[in-house]
């Protein structure tokens, strides 16, 4: 039976920044991160623009650094939230830059500082278009160092486990699918950290890799925490076009904030009919403002311009954008790229305190599963990198001062799932993941809502996914597609639940 102090689920920014820290601090804690694919496939390293901090910025000032959060969130957000995270970026950007990670500077040295939407001043730290990549490689090259804690990949956690004692409900465990031998294991733990990152493949458009199914968020919700403002998700403005593709290429909001424009058909900047800012307002308002102008044209896509850019310039600070273009035939310095929004970020999810601190006793989330009340209703550009090491910071700090009091549980538990199978049926999940998709985004899009027939068809859908399982077997695409579909009734509940339509 394995046995952990801490188990952290998922492999991204958040996961890993907590793990360092918390293995430095404690090194008699063991350490367990569980991730179902590669430790590298995450949405972090897909992160291109950066991450947002007040530096030696003159004009900049934490307090246009909280303003700017705060307008961007449409007055949604924990203003007392805002002002830890912001506070804390300079701090946490040190302790990044400590273990090596790199981030551009100018010929005399200074921070090359970028711009985006909704931002009033140059702050976004970055490395290149690739971010995250270049994060997500330091820490865990860092992790891999640190003798008390275990990396185990394709380990897909089905559920977490809890005891209920005097009306309090408490983590215990959680039931996980060992890909390479083919098994259901228990494993039992005195304290979870969810960081599985957002639902993004809920949508026909989403800039989310695969793996963004959910899943963080729909364990916590069987195992009864609480789950808020799920009607919020964010849309990016500037996804590549190209068809039927998901997840769609990523164009950076940096690229915007380096001088592209945006086009119709017409070759018109149509952007500053909604917001004096044009290219340079927030997420929220470029994407509906892109949305109205493909339903007054019936056009599926409009176009980033880059031409009148600097070439060099734009190929030397967008090089892996710069390469993907090209791959497919277009070439930023003659040719516009079609852009359509697409689902990009969860700003509501599983609900915590400043600490991480989910509504079950020793369950923490952190990172974009977790609603921690700095997004409100539309994240701010480049914010998303900054939460996650601030509430990561935050948890360890607070699972160092508590986790005396969390004790193993005595019982031990055998998997009583159904057997665990190596499954031929990915194409049938996969019709009935594209039927979902099709019908959250044709929900949560549309003016009309009706949520009682939405949630009928999400539950046939349901109840044919059950029906492909005869023998009752796990599958991973069953398990995948059971998180996705919890997922979805609680965006249609909470929608539903909220008067005015707000496509993030």
């Amino acid at each position: 039976m394995l046995k952990t102090d801490i188990l952290i689920i998922g492999s991204g920014i958040s996961g890993l920044f907590f793990a360092m820290k918390t293995a430095k601090k404690r090194p008699d804690l063991s350490i367990v991160i569980m991730t179902k694919e590669t430790a590298k496939n995450t949405n972090t390293r897909l992160a291109q623009g950066g991450i947002a901090v007040v530096t030696e910025n003159l004009n900049d000032s934490f307090n246009q650094h909280i303003e700017d959060t705060l307008r961007s969130g449409g007055g949604l957000c924990d203003e007392e939230i805002v002002k830890m995270v912001i506070s804390q970026a300079p701090d946490r950007l040190k302790e990044l830059i400590e273990i090596g990670t790199s981030f551009d500077k100018t010929k005399d040295g200074q921070w090359d500082l970028g711009l985006e939407g909704g931002h009033s001043q140059h702050r976004i730290l970055h490395h290149k278009d690739s971010s995250g990549q270049e994060i997500e490689h330091k820490l865990l090259k860092m992790i891999k160092k640190m003798p008390n804690i275990e990396l185990l990949e394709n380990h897909l956690v089905i559920d977490i486990n809890t005891e209920t004692k005097k009306a309090k409900t408490t983590c215990t465990g959680a039931f996980f699918y060992e890909k390479k031998h083919n098994r259901i294991k228990y494993i039992r733990t005195r304290t979870i950290v969810l960081s599985t990152g957002g639902c993004g493949q809920l949508f026909e458009n989403t800039t989310n890799p695969k793996i963004a199914t959910a899943d963080g968020l729909a364990m916590a919700a069987r195992a009864g925490a609480e789950i808020t403002d799920m009607q919020y998700i964010q849309f990016h403005p500037t996804a590549l076009y190209t068809g039927r593709e998901n997840p769609l290429f990523l164009i950076s909001e940096a690229v915007r904030g380096f001088g592209a424009h945006i086009i119709n058909e017409e070759g018109k900047r149509f952007l500053f009919k909604y917001d004096l800012r044009g290219e340079l307002a927030t997420r929220d308002i470029v994407s509906n403002a892109i949305s109205k102008e493909l339903q007054l044209t019936s056009k599926d896509h409009v176009y980033l311009d880059c031409r009148h850019l600097d070439h060099e310039a734009f190929s030397e600070h967008f090089p892996i954008i710069t390469a993907h273009c090209n791959q497919l035939g277009i070439y930023p310095e003659k040719d516009l790229i079609p852009i359509v929004p697409a689902a990009h970020y969860q700003c509501g999810g599983i609900r915590v305190d400043e600490n991480g601190v989910a509504t079950i006793k020793n369950l923490y989330a952190i990172g974009e599963c977790a609603r921690t009340g700095l997004h409100g209703k539309n994240r701010l550009a480049s914010n998303s990198l900054l939460e996650a090491l601030v509430f990561a910071h935050q948890a360890s700090e607070n699972v160092d001062k508590t986790i005396a009091e969390f004790l193993f549980s005595s019982k031990i538990l055998i998997p009583k799932f159904p057997k665990a199978e190596q499954t031929n049926d990915y194409h049938a999940f996969e019709i009935l993941k594209k039927e979902l998709q099709k019908l959250v985004t044709s929900f949560y899009t549309s003016e009309d809502r009706d949520a009682e027939l939405a949630f009928e068809k999400i539950k046939a859908l349901h109840n044919h996914s059950i029906s492909l399982t005869e023998r009752h077997e796990i599958t991973i695409p069953f398990i995948e597609f059971s998180n996705m579909i919890a997922a979805s009734l609680l965006i249609i509940k909470q929608c539903k639940a909220t008067t005015n339509k707000q496509m993030c």
